[in-house]
């Protein structure tokens, strides 16, 4: 019974790593393409043919954050995979 219940305690953690990174990363990052498509098209854009737009300040920040975030956790997966040969190599320990 006890091997059941640290089998069941370990999958469910999986699972919310797996479904936080493996469909969370690419939803915040969708959530930041989202952003920077809000905005109207402004004046002198359809008088000159050019495709402008006036994008709110924050919806400019909220795709920054969001890329910012997905950017982290890249440099941050890539980091912690490379830890024994960053600290064997160069003494550098990062987790």
């Amino acid at each position: 019974m006890e091997t059941l219940k640290h089998t069941l305690d370990s999958l469910w953690q999986v699972v919310l790593v797996g479904l936080l990174l493996g469909a969370g990363l690419p939803a915040i990052f969708a959530f930041g393409l989202k952003a920077l498509s809000v905005g109207e098209p402004s004046d002198d854009a359809a008088a000159t043919g050019t495709t402008r737009v006036a994008r709110p300040a924050v919806a400019t920040a909220a795709a920054i954050v969001c890329f910012a975030v997905v950017i982290v956790a890249i440099v941050a997966g890539i980091l912690f995979i490379m830890k024994n040969f960053l600290d064997s190599t160069f003494g550098i320990s990062v987790f």
